[in-house]
């Protein structure tokens, strides 16, 4: 069902990788499920190199590969009770203030994926830089049934 509503909205999962240092892609606590971070695809700064609309782009892009990372974990979206975070790292210039507005696209896919149960606590925060000089990085906590 989750995954008919991904397609629906024109999108994708798509195949996991394995991380690229010593860390795991997804640490389960109880109920509770753990995602490290996801970096998007496009480089450079917003404020200089991608405006706020790239970086809503790029912050939806994120929760996909979220989205497939938990699904390769769980094997079944259908068990996610609820998003219970999201935390997002946007590469800004000094001056750039539109993180919110950045990591926005994020947490309205998973809004218009999860409804009610997509919405969910956040952060937006800008930063000086980004592994590999990626413009946005995304972490989530995500509540699943036993």
């Amino acid at each position: 069902m989750i995954e008919e509503k991904i397609k629906e909205l024109g999108y994708s999962l798509i195949e996991v990788t394995p991380p690229l240092a010593s860390y795991l892609p997804c640490v389960k606590s109880g109920n509770l499920i753990f995602l490290s971070g996801v970096i998007s695809d496009k480089k450079g700064k917003l404020g200089k190199d991608l405006t706020t609309q790239d970086g809503y782009e790029e912050s939806k892009q994120c929760a996909i590969k979220l989205l497939s990372n938990l699904k390769g974990f769980i094997k079944n979206l259908d068990n996610v009770v609820r998003i219970v975070k999201v935390e997002g790292y946007v590469n800004s210039t000094e001056d750039f203030s539109e993180q919110s507005k950045v990591i926005n696209g994020a947490s309205d896919l998973l809004f218009d994926i999860f409804g009610e149960l997509g919405k969910h606590s956040r952060v937006a925060i800008g930063v000086m830089n980004l592994p590999f000089n990626a413009s946005i990085e995304i972490s989530m906590i995500v509540e699943v049934k036993e």
